[in-house]
């Protein structure tokens, strides 16, 4: 969802502690040879591995959801806490399997979309359309970083408090999204003004709230019917239950979806350097204003799950499977060597790519 309509923009070397100027960004040139070692390097494992993604996801799903109710059944604060914790990090982690169905050949995983729809998508009221036909927008070569990016806004170049209302608003993620699939959904049934803005605004995994999205139509349309349906049917089942069970089991759970949005937020905000003004990037640009967090640190398995670690890899490679972008950070690496433009988009972890949009938002403009 655009949730960041209340973010007022404001004025804006990748060297550690400074950002770069957005008019440099854009004028970087491609590097021919880094993009060129990128395709020809990892051919041989560009295929999506059904004995990876299956066992994954699915044990993701189930020891989150076994943690969840562990949660909600426990006696005493400390085992509720570590049940919690576990919760979510394993949901999170099943979640951003959202990010690999944009990517991944339609042939590729027989059965995956409909099962993590089934067994994720659809009980955390974030259905894969919400992803499928906004995130390849993202990567639109002409699109990044631009007014028309769904998932880019300059935050390294608005106000100081724009970073915490950023990461506040995801608190509230959960119950939007069960007002908009109980209530507002099935309002837009009769009142198609309704399904219109629900659709155009409230549809999308997206951050940037000038970003207007296009009716569905075709298969797409027929898959976002089926979708809408069994996430509405289950918001009305999650509204019953507090007649049945009683609130708290809810509260509980709305709980630990909240902390798996903020923990998603806080990730996206550190996914980019987020430096650009809205001009059209090269895409070696694009790279530098994205992130890697390679090993050795470990602590990005757990926050940057998913391959997400190499979110800057990623933007040089979008259909490479998540499983397969550590081998290509290896072999690039080994390749160009650490003095290229390759490495400079490695940064050593979230304290300090905080620390560094921190910085630039505090600088006098």
């Amino acid at each position: 969802m655009a949730m960041q309509e209340t973010l007022t923009r404001a004025q804006g070397t990748n060297e550690p502690t400074i950002a770069r100027p957005a008019a440099n960004r854009v004028a970087i040139e491609d590097d021919k040879a880094m993009l060129r070692a990128a395709v020809e390097l990892t051919r041989d494992i560009s295929d999506a591995r059904p004995a990876i993604y299956w066992p994954d996801m699915l044990g993701s799903a189930f020891v989150g959801y076994a943690a969840l109710a562990g949660a909600i059944l426990a006696e005493g604060a400390a085992l509720t806490v570590v049940f919690a914790v576990v919760a979510v990090l394993a949901l999170y982690r099943a979640l951003l399997f959202i990010h690999e169905l944009t990517h991944i050949h339609r042939d590729a995983l027989p059965g995956f979309r409909f099962a993590w729809n089934l067994l994720v998508g659809i009980p955390l009221l974030t259905p894969s359309f919400m992803y499928e036909n906004v995130h390849t927008l993202h990567h639109a070569r002409t699109r990044y970083g631009t007014r028309e990016d769904p998932e880019y806004l300059p935050l390294a170049l608005m106000k100081w408090w724009s970073l915490p209302l950023f990461l506040v608003t995801a608190i509230l993620l959960p119950v939007a999204l069960l007002v908009r699939s109980a209530v507002l959904v099935p309002l837009g049934i009769v009142l198609p003004p309704v399904r219109r803005l629900v659709w155009e605004r409230a549809s999308a995994l997206a951050i940037n709230p000038a970003f207007r999205r296009r009716l569905p139509t075709g298969d797409f349309g027929r898959m976002v019917f089926w979708q809408e349906l069994g996430t509405t049917l289950w918001s009305f089942a999650l509204v019953a239950s507090i007649f049945v069970i009683g609130w708290m089991p809810l509260a509980i759970a709305f709980g630990i979806i909240s902390a798996v949005a903020v923990l998603n937020q806080l990730r996206t905000l550190v996914a980019h350097l987020w430096e650009n003004e809205g001009e059209a990037m090269t895409v070696t640009a694009q790279y530098l204003d994205s992130v890697n967090v390679p090993p050795p640190g470990v602590l990005p398995f757990l926050w940057a799950p998913v391959g997400l670690r190499y979110h800057a890899l990623h933007h040089l490679l979008p259909s490479m499977p998540y499983h397969s972008l550590g081998e290509a950070h290896r072999r690039l690496s080994a390749h160009l060597g650490m003095e290229t433009t390759y490495a400079r988009a490695s940064h050593p972890g979230l304290l300090h790519l905080i620390g560094r949009i921190a910085r630039s938002t505090m600088r006098p403009r």
